[in-house]
């Protein structure tokens, strides 16, 4: 079977910026409660008229563009998103309709905050089966419609934005996706929570979901790294799921990463993007040259089901 590899990156986000002291504005909080807790001291809010779609057409076409490919050469879109309110069409196929991206198979994927890293690991195995040589993928979410804003210890979390790779074959030996460590504890799925027909509003547990991330996931990103064939002192950069910098900040120090890796930090700038967060948070660090292409990434998300999913990435 053919290889993997993340080929270019994209990614979008709103101009509108949201401050803490906004929020202080419209809840109860202030910028040291927030940085304090959360470590967020902005996030990107989109227009009204701004969706979900909006957002990830923008950032799959950057992608694409930076691929060199043509929209005709791509066999697969994939949209991770839980916040998108169109059904049908899915939000996939209106972004390979506004990319004109001819006969690709489109379909939206929610798995919560692990939704990008899922539908890249079904991207990449659908490609190693000969389905189709490049494939589209896109976490994108619109959470300030399903944010409450009368609810401070969830309001000053969210963001919006979007985050897109697009994914080939290769023939080298080389894999550039590596094989995909993820699953669910779905028993303890009401700890994040977006539940409700009409206007769906983001709720959690704060403290299990910490306790959960902190203590349970770090040995699941080490096997993620194992199953690479790699150590983690050999990654060059962790990019988890942006949920809290202090969430991030507990989880990377019981990986034994070597003193040079990049730690992703984009939620203190963006705020948790929910399953954009990844994307996003990678696409600018290549952007920003922090990792050299070939080097070896980690991506690690995790949240609502509860569930994860992580692999190893060579850097484009």
């Amino acid at each position: 079977m053919p290889g993997t590899r993340i080929a270019a990156l994209g990614h979008h986000q709103p101009s509108r910026v949201m401050t803490n002291a906004d929020l202080a504005q419209l809840v109860e909080t202030d910028d040291a409660w927030i940085r304090q807790r959360t470590g967020i001291v902005t996030r990107k809010i989109a227009e009204q008229d701004e969706s979900v779609t909006d957002m990830a057409a923008s950032a799959g076409g950057k992608a694409l563009a930076a691929s060199g490919l043509a929209p005709e050469d791509i066999g697969l879109v994939i949209v991770a998103t839980c916040s998108a309110m169109d059904r049908c069409p899915s939000v996939a196929a209106q972004v390979a309709a506004r990319l004109q991206v001819p006969g690709a198979v489109c379909f939206d994927l929610n798995n919560g905050c692990a939704g990008f890293t899922t539908a890249l690991a079904s991207a990449a195995h659908t490609l190693k089966a000969g389905a189709a040589r490049h494939a589209l993928i896109i976490g994108a979410e619109k959470m300030s419609d399903v944010t409450d804003w009368t609810d401070r210890s969830t309001c000053v979390l969210l963001g919006d934005g979007a985050g897109a790779a697009l994914i080939s074959t290769t023939t080298s030996e080389h894999e550039g996706i590596g094989p995909v460590v993820w699953g669910s504890d779905p028993q303890r799925g009401a700890s994040v929570r977006l539940q409700g027909a009409w206007q769906p509003r983001f709720a959690q547990d704060g403290q299990a979901v910490y306790r959960w991330a902190t203590s349970e996931l770090p040995a699941i990103a080490q096997d993620a790294c194992t199953r690479a064939g790699i150590s983690t002192r050999d990654l060059a950069a962790v990019v988890t799921h942006q949920a809290n910098l202090r969430i991030i900040e507990a989880l990377t120090r019981r990986l034994d990463l070597c003193d040079s890796a990049v730690i992703a930090k984009d939620v203190v700038e963006s705020g948790n993007t929910s399953a954009a967060s990844v994307p996003l948070a990678l696409s600018k660090l290549i952007e920003r040259d922090e990792v050299p292409s070939g080097a070896p990434v980690l991506l690690f998300s995790f949240g609502g089901g509860l569930s994860w999913a992580g692999q190893v990435v060579t850097c484009p």
